[in-house]
């Protein structure tokens, strides 16, 4: 961890300080739990009013605020400020360099590329192809064939099938699968054949994907998941699903196969999306919608099913008022049948 001051903070983000710069800083924190010696960032204007009680040294802000009385770091973009002294401050996290432990089985036909640091008890099988300085934590499988970057990191017992292609700094967390069978089965009187799943899986660089993730192999074609996209735990990619660059796929969401996802996409928790649809750049999917046709480019969406945000909000305000409505129909269906049947008489 490293001291800086407020001043060299500054600097470093290519924002400006309002107040004193030569305060000491020594870590991050969050508005309500930073304390002395703590930088915090104030990124959504719902929480300016915990700028009056934060007991913070200092806070990174978007625009001059009045009557703040703690130290201001102006920066265009306060997160990735705050990212960015994170990162200076406290650094990623330190992997320990072990070599090449002796209880590995690295077969002789694989090849390794310099400074790697492989855990014992990885097993790393025939023509598969390590890049430099990659770490691979202990119980991990690579299976035959497999091509990886360099700088990866692969942490404990994922299991990368036979065939995939790894891009350069791909992070796969642990107890991931890449590259298992698709779930394709032919059903035939009644019973159901297993389909040979022929495509690989292809993750570009910059990737990262979380705990507990599988990324099934395509049946023809390849499953692909585009540059700098991040995804969460727990996330279940179908075979031959192509997700664009740069997507955020938070925690529980099942993607089927089949299904194209477009460029800079937002996926929430718990989404579950059918396959052989396609979804364009730049949509926003909210937590636990369930997406079953071709949505837009630029669309936001929730709901099951998902439709268009604005139509959505109309939508579900009105569903703590459907009783009351039935019930005034109810009064106005009978109303009208009082004066129909005045009429008739």
């Amino acid at each position: 961890m490293q001291t800086k001051t407020l001043g060299q903070l500054a600097e470093y983000v290519d924002g400006r300080v309002i107040g004193d710069i030569n305060i000491e800083i020594t870590s991050a924190s969050t508005l309500g739990r930073a304390g002395k010696g703590d930088i915090s960032f104030l990124a959504n204007s719902k929480y300016e009013k915990h700028l009056h009680t934060t007991k913070a040294s200092a806070v990174i802000v978007g625009k001059e605020i009045d009557g703040i009385s703690a130290p201001l770091l102006v920066a265009e973009d306060p997160y990735y400020a705050f990212m960015q002294i994170m990162v200076l401050l406290h650094g990623h996290r330190k992997h320990k360099k072990v070599g090449i432990h002796s209880r590995t089985h690295i077969s002789d036909k694989a090849k390794i590329g310099i400074d790697c640091h492989i855990h014992n008890f990885v097993t790393i099988d025939d023509n598969a192809r390590i890049g430099d300085n990659c770490i691979i934590y202990p119980g991990t499988h690579i299976g035959q064939g497999t091509q990886i970057g360099n700088d990866c990191i692969i942490y404990p017992n994922v299991t990368i099938y036979d065939g995939c292609e790894i891009g350069n700094r791909v992070i796969i967390n642990a107890n991931s699968s890449i590259g298992e069978d698709g779930f394709g089965y032919a059903t035939h009187e009644g019973k159901h054949h297993k389909i040979p799943q022929v495509g690989i899986v292809v993750i570009e660089d910059d990737v990262e994907i979380g705990a507990c993730c599988a990324v099934e192999r395509g049946t023809l074609g390849d499953t692909v998941i585009g540059q700098g996209t991040k995804m969460g735990d727990l996330i279940a990619v179908g075979h031959g699903t192509k997700i664009g660059r740069h997507c955020l796929i938070v925690a529980q969401v099942g993607i089927a196969g089949s299904t194209t996802i477009g460029n800079y996409c937002v996926i929430g928790g718990q989404v579950g999306i059918v396959g052989h649809i396609n979804i364009g750049n730049n949509v926003t999917i909210a937590a636990q919608a369930g997406v079953i046709n071709d949505v837009p480019d630029g669309k936001v969406i929730f709901g099951a099913p998902a439709i268009d945000a604005s139509k959505a909000r109309r939508a579900y305000s009105l569903f703590e008022y459907l009783p009351d409505m039935r019930r005034s129909i109810k009064n106005v269906e009978k109303r009208l049948a009082k004066i129909e049947k005045s009429s008739d008489d």
